[in-house]
């Protein structure tokens, strides 16, 4: 499967037929899950700075909803598609029941280059998307939050716009917003520091030392720059990192303080980047460079089964969503690198935004020290119980944490009289 061929939906469709099918279950028990609830997909006119009106493409997905309202991220990018969005939305369903809180997935976005809009441009943007969507979310019902290219600031003027038109200011609406209207603390980090919770139990769960490892990171946004700071706090040797440009290697390490203060001017890209020790590689490259551990924390269909036999890392842990084909997976699985997959190892930023959530209905803040203790223990807990289920059943992490996942949503369904539905 090339990178023009490939359909998310498909990818993961063909995942979750493997583990419904080692859980020993009958495609009755478990086809609604192949089908997302509700798809939307909606027109965007906005009226453009000098006075031109362009119409954008959205879309809204909701896959499903037997243990609790939607939860999902909107993301703005060009290559934003159905299929893409579908897959997003399947994989927040199985990465809620992982880490056991109650939602449902959904994901949304918007096919558009936000690097080529004003920020007049994307205001405008995101409150008509807004509107288009605002009959099917809300606080009970389906909880938007920032994905790819969408932050705090955007999920303000969501929250902004939807409480318009309610009257009422609901900050519940999403989650990720700027704290100083209801946003938790911790939020903005949350993906990032539990991709390293996630690293470390793995590495000590295989005897590997977590600061003495070395590390490869595909992407410095936000979660893969996050990740690349705490884990370079701890001592950790990270070699190489990358961005959509390309990526610098030192098989020294990387100041990565130095790499985030000149990637925090959105102009610059790392193809630019100066330095007398580094050397500048594709980001092919870094997925196949010499290192223990390999962190994607990018896009998705990147770890291919065109480049897979090259991975030289032990460990893989998916930051980003879907970035490993199932054609990729079935190789590194025969080289014995072990892949802790994105439902699992990036599902910190849905548990901080579900405290977010908890905290914006109970009218209350908790502290940083609470979120993260609390964030830990949540992120522990699900690593222990994939692992335990991979290692009964002699299948992979990834296997392992459908099976937990699909396990729950089965059975969410069918206490409440199945088949599996919206309520």
């Amino acid at each position: 499967m090339n990178k023009n061929t490939y359909n998310p939906y498909e990818n993961m469709l063909a995942v979750l037929d493997e583990a419904a099918s080692r859980l020993g279950l009958k495609e009755a028990d478990y086809i609604t899950l192949r089908y997302p609830e509700r798809e939307m997909i909606v027109s965007i006119p906005v009226r453009m700075d000098n006075g031109e009106m362009k119409v954008f493409e959205g879309y809204r997905v909701q896959h499903n909803s037997a243990r609790g309202p939607y939860k999902g991220g909107i993301r703005f990018h060009q290559n934003a598609d159905l299929d893409e969005v579908k897959a997003l939305a399947a994989w927040m369903s199985f990465k809620c029941a992982i880490v056991n809180i109650p939602y449902g997935g959904a994901k949304g976005g918007i096919k558009v280059d936000p690097s080529k809009l004003s920020r007049e441009e994307l205001i405008r943007l995101t409150r008509r998307y807004t509107t288009r969507i605002l009959p099917i979310i809300g606080p009970d019902q389906d909880i938007p939050a920032p994905d790819v290219n969408t932050n705090g600031e955007v999920m303000g003027w969501i929250m902004d716009t939807y409480s318009m038109f309610k009257g009422h200011s609901v900050p519940g609406v999403v989650t990720g917003k700027p704290i100083e209207i209801g946003g938790s603390i911790g939020r903005t980090e949350a993906t990032g520091r539990g991709v390293t919770i996630i690293t470390r139990q793995c590495l000590e769960h295989l005897g590997m030392s977590y600061e003495n490892s070395t590390y490869a990171i595909q992407g410095m946004g936000n979660v893969g720059g996050t990740a690349a700071q705490i884990l370079y706090d701890k001592g950790c040797k990270i070699v190489a990192v990358s961005d959509y440009s390309g990526g610098v290697y030192n098989e020294n390490g990387l100041d990565i303080p130095a790499i985030r203060t000149y990637l925090s001017d959105k102009t610059k890209a790392l193809i630019d980047y100066v330095s007398d020790d580094v050397k500048h590689i594709s980001n092919d490259e870094v997925i196949t460079c010499c290192c223990d551990v390999l962190i994607p924390a990018a896009l998705e269909n990147q770890i291919t089964g065109e480049n897979a036999a090259g991975v030289q890392a032990k460990v893989i842990i998916e930051a980003a969503n879907g970035p490993t084909t199932v054609e990729a997976d079935k190789i590194l699985e025969e080289k014995g690198i072990v892949v802790v997959p994105d439902i699992l190892a990036n599902a910190g930023g849905v548990v901080v935004s579900y405290f977010e959530w908890v905290q914006n209905i109970q009218s209350m803040a908790w502290d940083l020290d609470e979120v993260n203790r609390t964030l830990k223990k949540i992120m522990n807990k699900a690593y222990d119980e994939v692992d335990a289920m991979s290692r009964d059943n002699k299948v992979t992490m990834r296997m392992g944490a459908y099976m937990v996942a699909i396990n729950r949503i089965c059975t969410a369904g069918k206490m409440r009289g199945g088949p599996i539905s919206m309520a």
